[in-house]
């Protein structure tokens, strides 16, 4: 794995968000989308395909797959619940970690084997309900508790040193670059390689091979092999089924896109303004899409809501009703001190259809 890539010559990013005060616009937010179908042909796209980026937590459903396909999921017994939590970065609500606390004791350990470290909760209640009882956030609360179980899994069922499970030349780690490979056809020495906040390796690829992933995560190619198709399958049912267990119940994107569309779409956001989605097999696109962005500026909480909704909107995959239901992520008021009005920031860009 190359693990010394950079964006020496980046790519130009487009316009995606206006921020305006009045009648100026007084900053924007540039990035790049693309969308691609089950084969892998672009069919809309703005900015540069071809921008190299990392995967960070949009990862997180093709980490996934060889716990599933291995047999590893079943040997535990992990449910569609649990196989949902091993591909969110979730709030760190009681259902979160509870899970996770119930996955550890399917595979015999205990949260001291986890190595993602220690952060508050996302969720505001959850990190203030924590200090009103005086308590420390535990490592149990990290968005990526679940998908370091999973981890911890594979390697319990590979036989694999459990200690270094989130080293790269563990084979647990070597696995999941496998399926980076095989999902996004980039050859692994030609997939970047860093450190992601919670220690494990992360994937960098062009956001064109973002959107294939997602594309074959929800569409599986015919020539990939049973066990993978069948794992893709159960990962997107789980995902589409418990979207509270990728998010949380509050405040989340990929939760509320999913609640939006059930059964249609899966959501997965991952730091640093990426995004990606895969669109279930439909009558508008009979073999699925992928879609991937990146806010230029890895802004995260209002270029990127904004421009996903405007994609999605502009695919075809929102539907007006839909759209209600994430309306409070496709613009933002900017308000003052005093509490009115005096912006807003809002999409202004339209995707080129290919």
């Amino acid at each position: 794995m190359n693990q010394d890539k950079s964006n020496a010559d980046v790519p130009i990013a487009e316009p995606l968000v206006e921020v305006r005060r009045g009648s100026i616009t007084e900053s924007r937010h540039r990035g790049h989308i693309v969308a691609v179908d089950g084969d892998g042909q672009i069919v809309a796209q703005l900015g540069a395909p071809q921008l190299l980026t990392f995967l960070r937590s949009s990862s997180k459903p093709h980490q996934a797959i060889p716990l599933v396909a291995s047999g590893a999921a079943d040997r535990f017994g992990f449910t569609e619940k649990e196989i949902a939590i091993c591909c969110g970065s979730h709030n760190g609500e009681t259902i979160h970690t509870e899970t996770v606390a119930q996955m550890l004791r399917k595979i015999g350990l205990d949260a001291s084997a986890l190595k993602c470290g220690v952060h508050e909760p996302f969720s505001a209640d959850a990190a203030r309900e924590l200090h009103e009882r005086d308590e420390q956030p535990t490592v149990l609360h990290n968005n990526c508790s679940g998908k370091h179980t999973s981890m911890l899994a594979l390697a319990l069922h590979l036989g694999a040193p459990v200690e270094t499970y989130d080293e790269p030349g563990n084979p647990v780690q070597l696995n999941i670059a496998h399926r980076i490979e095989q999902f996004s056809g980039v050859p692994i020495e030609d997939v970047a390689v860093g450190i992601d906040g919670c220690g494990v390796p992360t994937f960098g690829v062009t956001v064109r091979a973002m959107a294939l992933m997602y594309a074959r995560l929800v569409a599986p190619p015919g020539d990939f092999d049973d066990a993978t198709r069948q794992a893709c399958q159960r990962i997107v049912s789980a995902m589409t089924k418990y979207p509270e267990l990728v998010g949380g119940r509050a405040e989340r994107l990929d939760t509320v896109i999913m609640q939006a569309a059930p059964g249609q779409v899966v959501s997965k956001v991952g730091a640093e303004g990426v995004y990606t989605a895969g669109v279930l097999p439909c009558p508008e696109w009979p073999r699925g899409l992928g879609l991937a962005l990146k806010i230029e500026d890895g802004e995260d909480r209002r270029a990127r809501p904004t421009v996903v909704i405007e994609s999605l909107r502009q695919l075809g995959v929102l539907k007006p009703e839909a759209l209600e239901d994430v309306r409070q992520y496709a613009s933002f008021d900017i308000e003052n001190r005093r509490g009115d009005k005096v912006g807003e920031v809002r999409a202004s860009f339209e995707l080129q259809r290919v």
